[in-house]
């Protein structure tokens, strides 16, 4: 009995006991070609009695060496492939200029301390984004306004005094933020600082109008500073390096804690008070604010002067970036 098969004008004769290879035409000179045997399936022989298996071979003509892998191609390959890289999504060019832009933020206290040559190159990725703005019309998406938005860079000079406060060793500014409403129409700017013992807060109340699909007009109503909020309690440590010297605090923590006992029960009366307001002179009752490029994480605006306003909406990603 014998099983033939055919491939690459080869004829493969299985016989009993020896295998024979018999070429059909001479379609190669002399030792030009390697035959290699490769197992590819089991052969099953009926004997009238049993099934015997035996293996069959397939016959490869080349030069590679023998018993060398195919390599595995199809349909299932690309599919395969396709769906990694729908698992590993490409950043869009938007998504790459604001990560860029934020990470230009790290050091300069919200734009007090950039040196010009940082501040030009976020006015420069600035001019991207606003080339590429998504929302043409940014005062007739107010669901895109509304919310609460954190102050992350400016270069209106106006707000650098209140900055300045925040780099004292006692007082920091922790956040500023605009609040927007857009079913009332009304803004809320607020600045927080931070103390020793306390917290407190200074906002504007306002109304604004929609002038133009960009611009909106705001009137200031009246300022509130907050009254302290307690914080807990000063942590002393053990010792503090300073002039290269370690000095022991140990001694020294009965009079802190003893001011700081002092110090809260003043602030707890002061807590107690409600919050004072204050009016506006009518010189500084109203601004305009135009918004350049709005998406759902990512604002910038233009104001008065020319100056620049960078915000990021509370809850995303690029305040941790």
């Amino acid at each position: 009995m014998a099983f033939v098969s055919q491939l690459n004008q080869f004829t493969l004769s299985v016989t009993s006991p020896q295998t024979q290879f018999t070429p059909r035409a001479a379609a190669f000179a002399p030792n030009s070609v390697k035959i290699g045997l490769k197992p590819i399936e089991k052969t099953r022989i009926w004997t009238g009695e049993f099934v015997r298996e035996r293996t069959s071979f397939r016959v490869r003509a080349g030069d590679k060496e023998e018993n060398v892998p195919e390599k595995e191609d199809g349909p299932a390959v690309a599919v395969a492939e396709e769906e990694e890289e729908k698992l590993t999504p490409v950043p869009s060019e938007i998504d790459r200029l604001k990560k860029a832009l934020v990470s230009l933020f790290y050091g300069t206290a919200r734009g007090l301390s950039a040196t010009s040559e940082t501040r030009a190159e976020i006015i420069e990725l600035i001019t991207q984004l606003e080339a590429k703005n998504p929302t043409a019309a940014p005062t007739e998406a107010l669901s895109l306004l509304n919310g609460k938005w954190i102050l992350a860079y400016t270069s209106f000079s106006g707000l650098f005094p209140l900055l300045t406060r925040g780099t004292l060793p006692i007082v920091t500014v922790e956040e500023i933020s605009q609040t927007i409403d857009s079913e009332n129409l009304t803004v809320q700017n607020s600045v927080q600082f931070a103390g020793p013992l306390a917290t407190t807060s200074i906002s504007t109340n306002a109304k604004f109008e929609v002038r133009s699909p960009k611009r909106v007009q705001i009137k200031f109503q009246e300022g509130i500073i907050g009254t302290p909020q307690l914080t807990d309690s000063i942590v002393v440590p053990e010792n503090v390096e300073f002039l290269g010297q370690k000095i022991d605090l140990t001694p020294f923590k009965g009079l802190i804690n003893s001011v700081q006992d002092t110090a809260s029960s003043v602030a707890k009366t002061i807590s107690s008070q409600p919050p004072l307001k204050f009016s506006f002179s009518n010189s500084n009752a109203e601004s305009w604010l135009l918004t350049t490029y709005l998406d759902e994480e990512l604002r910038i605006s233009r104001g008065d002067g020319g100056s620049v306003y960078v915000l990021i909406k509370e809850g995303s990603s690029l305040l941790t970036t």
